[in-house]
This record gives structure tokens, sequence and C-alpha cells, in this order.
């Protein structure tokens, strides 16, 4: 896998978790701009799916097997926009605060993922 990859979206999950959970405590709901945080997010994370899908399409093997690489690369892929959609049905503080829960998730996500290939 790329490392600066893993590395930029493990940066910018922990940056969206502590903007949303900046704006749980000064009691926000979660805005437009958080969305685009989260979109950005998102695409990083395709971009990372494609990527491994490529890689295992290629013959590399990830050092822990490539089942649990394709769960945890679809874990990572749907954990943001899962707690969007939540933070939607949740439309105050407490949706901002799952957003900035699911930003700390995928920062978890990556560093296993980075560990599942061998790095």
């Amino acid at each position: 896998m790329l490392d600066a990859l893993t590395i930029a979206i493990g940066a910018a999950a922990l940056a969206l978790a502590a903007w949303c959970g900046f704006a749980a405590y000064r009691d926000q709901r979660t805005m437009d701009w958080h969305f685009i945080g989260m979109a950005v997010v998102t695409l990083l994370v395709v971009v990372q799916l494609v990527v491994g899908i490529v890689q295992l399409a290629r013959g590399e093997k990830p050092a822990q097997g490539t089942t649990i690489f394709v769960a945890y690369l679809l874990g990572a892929f749907a954990c943001v926009p899962a707690a969007g959609f939540m933070s939607l049905t949740e439309r105050t503080r407490w949706g901002s605060l799952t957003v900035s829960a699911g930003g700390v998730v995928l920062a978890v996500l990556e560093v296993r993922l980075f560990d599942i290939w061998g790095g």
C-alpha cells in the first residue's frame, strides 16, 4: 500500500474528528462545511480502496491475509459516510460528535490497515 496515502488519510480523519469535536463542544450541529470535509476524507479513502484493489489484482499479497485486508478496506470506506448519515438524522451537537467519533475510528482503521499490509 501507499504509506503516504495511509498517513494522509489518518491525519485528515483526525483533523475532521477534531473539527467536528470542537463543533460539538460549541453545541453546534453538523454544518455544510463539515460535510465538505467528510467528502474530502471519503475521496481519499476511495483512492485508497482503488489502490488496494489494484495491488491485489497485480498479485501483491498483504502480510496478514487478503480477506481481512479487504474487510478493513471496505470498513474504512464505509466509516465516514455512515457517520455522516447518522449525523443527518441527529441534527444536534450529538451529530457532530458522531462524525468526530467516525473520524477517530477511521484513523484507527488506517493504522490497522498499515499493519495488515505489512508495515
